[in-house]
């Protein structure tokens, strides 16, 4: 039917205008959300500056003698000399360390020893990572723990997003340490601060299963390898194994950004960088002054810019505030990792930016490693965890999950594809806390790697893992963990919608256009002027290697300042705590960090502002539309067409006790939701050790598992009625009775549960049982069923 032009036109304007009442309402809802967040934060200092203001006033008015004031102003004025020696000092430590780390190369930054077993360079495509074994560290033989090489071996990914690898290994508490303090094998996909010649992340890509396969070699008997990827070592991870199914095992993407354009309107300001800055034509214009070479230093700045009050001010003035209290060996632990710089292609670069960035096309299905080979997320097979955070502002939640349900059309397709995929999140820890050691760090990493066996024995489907706190201190603390059944919805409601993704594509197809032009003008002149020298000085001027070299021994004056810090030391004399000039220093940088905070939310805004005003006009959203398709998705309805469903549906009536056991189990389990770790357990014992299942490969188990699930998706009632002909034998029923109740134990049973067992009572012409007949109420046990 074809519509007049008045129509079509009032239908436009229709459009335009609710466009526009979006744009309007995401503009409010940006600035309501800055205010209030700033006005929390502002309310928070305020609130400890009040009381840090009351103490100084009640010191003040006990020293109402001249003479007590000056000597507390003596006594102040020689501990924060005596303070600033020390603290120099620790900065020129640093800066020595930043030298000494760069004249050796910038080796990986892990407490580890380790032995390189593949250099990249040697392979036929040579890149910059190398694959490294570490070693078990003498204390932990000390305590009787030994590496067992049948025991699932684990990779690291760290990320390479501008400092270098080591912080998945960096503490004894951190990926590494658990792993091998649990008798894992550990091994680290690291990389040096050079790319090799023109090397493309399709190289990297290649090296890393070389890696995988290097790792399958030296343990045949052990399941397939965890992968772990970290930050931006996530999304390589995913790469990984979409790319090679065959031979990862679970992978866990820590904090990795997975759908770049996700986010929270108001609070998440770092995706708004490419719409501000112009798109690649920024990281090219980098490249292309480095001669060819993208500084991951850049990169670096870009977090510290997140929070300047904390990067740039409260972590050098809680260094010299604590100079006593070991606030110097913090500093110098986290400082040595923190100042490692490396540098990325301009090709590599380049991809990054067009395929994850800006363009977000991972999650969309339209990313290739390299012309020919796709990357399908829906390739990999194996369980996926996902850890992140709403602490996290590089990595907030939404980034780290929406790809799920980009890829996926809804969780029914993850069952019919035989995935797991199951997510933590936590509320606090902050970025840097997911990989590094901390309470919570710990808690996520040792729970992931105790809890792969039950995944592996987990119907197919989208979960939660909820952990929290048991019994126990240090490396021998307990969690209890939940398993609960989620659903896209439960993922889509971590944020509130996403309208402002149509200017991100907006964005992308700007940073398209740009960047031809650029290509065709600007580019061969600055690639022609950055030759020879010119470089490596651009590089040695970055302001983050500048500030750490003008600390170091090779500035006189640093070394001048702190010649005396040994005789400091030994006559140290710390002012007393309720000194007035002390309380007032401490109340002057609460002062300071918010004056910094005010400006970052102010910045923030400024930012978000002018990024909705550019991109979420509607024709912006017009201009964009080409580059806001999404994959192709089967419809929810279409799902049950789908060969793998036809092909389960198929067998409804087909199997013997394995396949009894595993679809009752399901059906008792969808009926809550829930699935109980301690349950979970159990069943996955008796999946590893008892007939009909011992003989079984994991490979079949595995297999049997998604077929019962499919079925009891699609066709539960007569999966149910199929029952009695699969288990037409006493023998058989009584056999597939006894699994299940040793599997469910003694738990007492919900109402829900109870309603399927009494279908399945009735399908065998039992009489059903009534949960609250007194027989029942002291024990609720399935022995009743």
């Amino acid at each position: 039917m074809t519509h007049p032009p008045a129509y079509t036109q009032l239908a436009q304007t229709r459009a335009d205008a609710e466009a526009l009442g979006d744009q309007l309402a995401l503009t409010r809802l940006s600035a309501k959300r800055h205010a209030e967040r700033a006005m929390a934060d502002a309310s928070a200092t305020a609130a400890h500056m009040t009381t840090a203001l009351s103490d100084l006033t009640l010191s003040l008015s006990q020293r109402r003698d001249p003479g007590a004031m000056l000597e507390a102003w003596a006594g102040y004025l020689t501990d924060v000399m005596q303070r600033s020696v020390l603290t120099l000092e620790t900065l020129r430590k640093s800066g020595d360390n930043f030298l000494a780390h760069q004249a050796a190369g910038e080796p990986p930054l892990m407490i580890y020893d380790y032995e390189t077993l593949i250099d990249g360079r040697d392979l036929p495509r040579p890149c910059n990572y190398m694959l490294l074994r570490l070693l078990l560290p003498q204390e932990l033989r000390d305590e009787g723990v030994e590496t067992d090489a049948d025991k699932r071996p684990v990779l690291i990914i760290d990320p390479r997003a501008g400092h270098g690898p080591g912080i998945g290994g960096f503490k004894p508490d951190s990926q590494a340490g658990i792993g091998l303090r649990h008798g894992h094998p550990v091994y680290f996909a690291a990389f040096r601060p050079e790319p090799e010649g023109d090397q493309s992340l399709a190289d990297v890509a290649r090296a890393e299963a070389a890696f995988l396969r290097e790792i399958r070699r030296h343990h045949p008997d052990a399941p397939a390898p965890l992968v772990i990827g970290n930050c931006q070592g996530g999304w390589a991870t995913a790469i990984l194994a979409a790319l090679n199914p065959d031979l990862v095992g679970p992978i866990a993407l820590n904090g990795a950004p997975m759908s770049y354009w996700s986010g929270v309107v108001g609070q998440d300001p770092m995706r708004y960088t490419g719409g501000i800055v112009g798109g690649v034509t920024a990281a090219q214009m980098v490249s292309d002054l480095g001669g060819g070479r993208f500084d991951g230093a850049n990169l670096a700045l870009n977090f510290e810019l997140l929070n300047p009050g904390r990067n740039w001010f409260r972590t050098y003035y809680d260094l010299f505030a604590g100079i006593d209290v070991k606030s110097s060996a913090r500093f110098l632990e986290f400082d040595r990792w923190n100042s490692g710089f490396f540098l990325l292609n301009a090709g590599e670069m380049r991809w990054l930016v067009d395929n994850l960035f800006i363009g977000n096309r991972l999650a969309a299905n339209q990313a290739q490693i390299e012309p020919g080979r796709p990357i399908d997320l829906k390739a990999i097979r194996t369980p996926i965890i996902v850890f992140a955070s709403h602490g996290d502002n590089i990595t907030p939640p939404q980034q780290a999950l929406n790809w799920i349900v980009d890829t996926y059309a809804d969780e029914t397709e993850i069952e019919i594809c035989g995935q797991r995929i199951l997510y933590a999140l936590h509320e606090e820890v902050g970025h840097l806390g997911i990989f590094v050691s901390s309470a919570v760090a710990r808690k996520e990493h040792t729970e992931f790697g105790a809890t792969l066996e039950i995944i592996e024995a987990l119907p197919p489907g989208l979960y939660e893992l909820q952990i929290e706190d048991a019994e126990g201190d240090h490396h021998d603390r307990r969690y209890t963990v939940d398993i609960v059944r989620r659903s896209m919805a439960d993922i889509l409601d971590l944020g509130d919608g996403r309208k402002e993704e149509p200017a991100f594509a907006a964005v992308a197809r700007m940073s398209e256009v740009t960047a031809e032009v650029y290509d065709a003008t600007l580019g061969p002149v600055l690639r022609a002027a950055s030759s020879g020298p010119v470089p490596q000085k651009l590089r040695r001027l970055h302001p983050l290697r500048v500030r750490r070299e003008l600390a170091s021994s090779a500035n006189p004056a640093m070394v001048a300042a702190t010649s005396y810090a040994d005789a400091v030391r030994a006559q140290r004399k710390p002012a007393a705590p309720d000194n007035p000039f002390l309380l007032a220093e401490r109340f002057c940088a609460d002062v300071v960090e918010l004056s910094w905070n005010l400006w970052r939310d102010g910045r923030e805004l400024f930012f978000e502002s002018v990024f909705l005003a550019a991109y979420t006009n509607p024709l912006a959203v017009a201009f964009g539309q080409p580059n806001l398709l999404k994959r192709s998705q089967a419809m929810p309805s279409e799902l049950r067409a789908l060969p793998a469903a036809q092909e389960a549906l198929s067998r409804i009536d087909a199997g013997g006790v394995a396949e009894a056991v595993i679809r009752v189990l399901i059906l008792i389990g969808d009926a809550t939701g829930e699935a109980p770790r301690e349950m979970v357990e159990r069943w996955a014992a008796i999946l590893a050790s008892r007939p009909p299942f011992a003989t079984l490969s994991s490979a079949e188990r595995a297999r049997l598992i998604r077929e019962q699930t499919l079925i009891v998706r699609f066709e539960p009632e007569p999966a149910i009625e199929a029952l009695t002909v699969m288990l037409s034998k006493p023998a058989d029923r009584k056999a597939t009775a006894a699994i299940v109740r040793d599997v469910l134990g003694g738990r007492a049973l919900r109402p829900e549960t109870w309603a399927r067992i009494n279908l399945i009572r009735r399908a065998f012409g039992e009489p059903e049982i009534d949960p609250e007949a007194p027989q029942l109420q002291a024990s609720a046990r399935i022995d009743a069923a």
